[in-house]
């Protein structure tokens, strides 16, 4: 009997000692997992802050390029105002033409746009050394201008080079013989040739409506082009404003016509 009582004591305490350590590890599990869930929470909290600080960049990137848009519609809006203005400032200076209310011995105004002479694709150009008028096909793409010549012939008058060039006369077809000092010598280069072409260059006094100049021109056979004279930048820069699309738009002065070897516009 005593020994049942014994062994009844130890089963018994087995079975409280099993129970107390079942208790110790579940309160200790208990402890990890609560130590997870804190560590999560931080982490939550540190991903919110940083969602936050994207979205408040994010807000103030929208508004730097809102500004930025409705400055650069603001400055469009008044580029395109200002261009406005120019179209408008330019109408208003070209005059109508009406033969009724103008006398027919006063030329037509010249229009002009900022102290600038606007003429069109083809002037009439006149040659103040021969007293001679040509159509001037007016290209602002070349760079030099061109006066149609042939026999042309280089000498020497006083020690200093010349040039002599025949053009011919506009209306009769007749050759007129110019003497030129020569400036220099151009070296161009044609589209269907690999090889460049010296040009003589000589100043020419012309006239185009109202603007007199003395101008350097290249010589050569402009024969089989459309226009025997060509006006380049080197009359246009500063001078000039083409209207494309026009024609004659300007008019040369009365009283021109004779030729003037000393004629210096």
């Amino acid at each position: 009997m005593s020994k049942s009582l014994g062994a009844f004591h130890r089963a018994l305490s087995l079975i409280l000692f099993t129970a107390l350590l079942s208790a110790c590890s579940h309160d200790r599990y208990l402890f990890i997992e609560r130590a997870d869930l804190n560590q999560l929470n931080d982490q939550l909290h540190q991903q919110q802050s940083r969602l936050d600080t994207l979205a408040a960049v994010n807000q103030q990137q929208l508004e730097n390029l809102g500004e930025t848009q409705r400055f650069q519609h603001q400055e469009l809006s008044s580029t395109l105002k200002e261009q406005n203005r120019a179209l408008a400032q330019l109408q208003y200076s070209r005059p109508s033409v009406r033969p009724t209310q103008a006398p027919a011995s006063q030329p037509t105004n010249t229009g002009r746009y900022q102290g600038k002479l606007v003429v069109g694709e083809v002037e009439k150009f006149y040659l103040a050394s021969a007293g001679l008028t040509y159509n001037a096909r007016i290209d602002s793409g070349a760079t030099t201008s061109s006066l149609h010549a042939t026999n042309i012939q280089p000498f020497e008058r006083d020690g200093d080079n010349w040039v002599r060039f025949e053009i011919a006369h506009p209306e009769t077809d007749e050759t007129v013989t110019l003497e030129r000092p020569l400036s220099r010598r151009a070296h161009i280069i044609q589209a269907n040739s690999e090889e460049a072409e010296r040009r003589p260059v000589v100043e020419l006094p012309f006239v185009i409506g109202d603007h007199r100049q003395t101008a350097e021109f290249t010589l050569n056979d402009r024969d089989h082009l459309t226009y025997p004279v060509l006006i380049g930048r080197n009359v246009l820069r500063d001078v000039m404003l083409i209207d494309v699309g026009r024609e004659h738009i300007t008019q040369l002065p009365e009283g021109l016509g004779k030729p003037n070897q000393e004629d210096t516009p």
